[in-house]
């Protein structure tokens, strides 16, 4: 393998394409399994709740298996990304996830704490002062412009219960 190669390596078009299609049509047999298991034949009242659904999941399942069909049948060998490349995505990716799956447990107020601080100093490289200030002053800022001024109420975790508020 060449310096330039393995420099370059990463997942191809066709690969990623692949693996989309797949996933894709996995969500149209999940949706076509949970349309049976509501029914989706015609009861005296009209359709069943699954019955649209199910031709739904059907139409995701074959376009899925045109599409997968098509993509390996394509000759295009071309890179996708580096996996550099990937690795940067992630870096942003999978801590947004947790921060999103974090704040039905411990509130939109600390999950934003905790997801502010750690980009400033992970990928900004501050100083704590200043990490300290921005993580914890736009979290509260926050909670008077929604809570207190718009009345709208954002999603709470044990702290702000323990707070009061």
């Amino acid at each position: 393998m060449t310096a330039q190669h393995s420099r370059n390596a990463g997942p191809t078009h066709k690969a990623v394409e692949s693996g989309v299609t797949l996933v894709i049509g996995l969500f149209g047999a999940i949706v076509v399994y949970g349309s049976v298991k509501a029914g989706i034949n015609w009861g005296a009242e009209g359709p069943r709740a699954g019955f649209f659904p199910f031709y739904v999941g059907l139409f995701i399942i074959v376009s899925s298996a045109i599409n997968l069909w098509n993509t390996r049948r394509d000759e295009d060998s071309s890179l996708f990304a580096e996996w550099g490349q990937l690795r940067q995505v992630f870096s942003v990716v999978i801590p947004t996830a947790i921060y999103v799956a974090s704040m039905p447990f411990i509130g939109l107020y600390l999950a934003s704490m905790i997801f502010i601080g750690w980009f400033m100093r992970w990928l900004g490289k501050y100083e704590w002062p200043l990490i300290a200030g921005i993580a914890l002053g736009m979290p509260i800022v926050t909670y008077f412009i929604f809570e207190r001024w718009f009345l709208v109420p954002l999603p709470k975790g044990p702290i702000e219960d323990w707070l009061g508020l």
